[in-house]
C-alpha cells in the first residue's frame, strides 16, 4: 500500500561519471581544434567513449567528418601521436633510472615503455594494454598515456537504420549503437509511453541505459548492495574483488576487522522472506 511505500528507505544507485568533451579533429596532437586542452581532459579518465557519426543529414555540419571509419582512424592516430611525444620524455627519464637501479624493476619499466613506443611507431592501435607483473601494475596505471586506455565506440545512427544496424553490432564488445534523435524523443515521453514506443521498435532498453550498463561492464565493474532502514545502496567494486576488500569500500574498519561473509542466494532470500529465516533453513 501507499503508506508502506512511503516508509521504505531511499535507494542510492551505482554511479558512472561521464565527462562530455568536444570531438577530436585531425591535427589535435599538434594543437588543432581544442588540441592539447582536449588531450589533457582525457588523461584523467579510465576509458574513452568515442561517439562516431553514422547517419546522413545535410542540416548538420560534418566539421571534417567523412565517415565513421575515417573518424575512428583520426582519433586512433591523434591519440597515438600525442603519446609518442609523451613517450620520448618518459623513455629518457626511465633510461636514467634504469642505469642507477640496484634491481631489474626499472629496466622492466623501460622495456615496457619501449615496447609501447615501437607499437605506436608502427601505427598499431593499443587500447586496454595490460602488464601482468604485479610489481609493475601500480606504476603502469599512473602512466599519462591515452592509447593504452580501453575505447568504447558508440555509433550514432539514423532512426530508419537503428533496428537493422543494432543486430549487426551485437557481437563486438567494444561497440554500441544509439540513435541520438530517438533518445531525444524518448526523453520527452512518460515512462509508460517510453516503454510502449520501445516495444514498437522491438528494443528492450533505451540507448542511454545500454550505454551506462556497457560502460560499467567495460570498466570491469560490478555492484553489491547494502540494505537497511537508512538506505538501500549499490556500492561499486572491480570484478573479482574479495569480500574483505569489498567491505573496505564502505569503511576501512570493515576490512581491517572483517570476520566472515554470510551469503544467501537472492531467490532463496526472497523465498524465505528474511535473512534470519533463510539462516534458520540453512540457506
Amino acid at each position: 500500500n501507499e503508506e508502506k511505500m512511503d516508509s521504505l528507505p531511499p535507494i542510492v544507485p551505482a554511479v558512472v561519471e561521464f565527462v562530455d568533451i568536444a570531438g577530436l579533429v585531425k591535427g589535435a596532437s599538434t594543437g588543432a581544434g581544442l588540441g592539447n586542452q582536449f588531450l589533457s581532459h582525457i588523461r584523467e579518465v579510465d576509458a574513452i567513449v568515442h561517439v562516431l557519426r553514422d547517419f546522413a543529414d545535410p542540416n548538420i555540419i560534418r566539421e571534417g567528418s567523412v565517415s565513421p571509419d575515417e573518424d575512428k582512424l583520426t582519433v586512433e592516430t591523434e591519440l597515438g601521436l600525442a603519446d609518442l611525444q609523451t613517450l620520448e620524455k618518459l623513455v629518457l627519464a626511465q633510461e636514467k633510472e634504469a642505469k642507477t637501479a640496484k634491481d631489474n624493476l626499472e629496466q622492466l619499466k623501460l622495456d615496457i615503455l619501449n615496447r609501447i613506443k615501437n607499437e605506436l611507431d608502427q601505427g598499431r592501435v593499443l587500447g586496454n594494454y595490460e602488464t601482468h607483473d604485479e610489481r609493475l601494475a601500480k606504476w603502469f596505471k599512473t602512466l599519462p598515456l591515452l592509447s593504452i586506455k580501453p575505447v568504447l565506440y558508440v555509433y550514432n545512427v539514423s532512426e530508419s537504420e537503428y533496428k537493422n544496424k543494432t543486430s549487426e553490432h551485437k557481437l563486438n564488445t567494444n561497440e554500441l549503437l544509439i540513435c541520438a534523435k530517438l533518445e531525444e524523443e524518448l526523453a520527452d515521453l512518460s515512462e509508460d509511453e517510453r516503454m510502449e514506443y520501445l516495444q514498437e521498435l522491438g528494443i528492450e532498453e533505451t540507448g542511454l541505459e545500454r550505454l551506462i550498463k556497457k560502460a560499467y561492464a567495460f570498466l570491469g565493474l560490478i555492484s553489491f548492495l547494502t540494505a537497511g532502514k537508512k538506505e538501500v545502496r549499490a556500492w561499486t567494486i572491480k570484478k573479482e574483488t574479495k569480500a574483505p576488500q569489498a567491505a573496505g569500500v564502505i569503511h576501512t574498519d570493515f576490512e581491517k576487522k572483517f570476520i566472515r561473509a554470510e551469503v544467501v542466494e537472492y531467490e532463496k532470500l526472497i523465498e524465505a522472506g528474511s535473512h534470519n529465516l533463510a539462516k534458520s533453513k540453512g540457506w
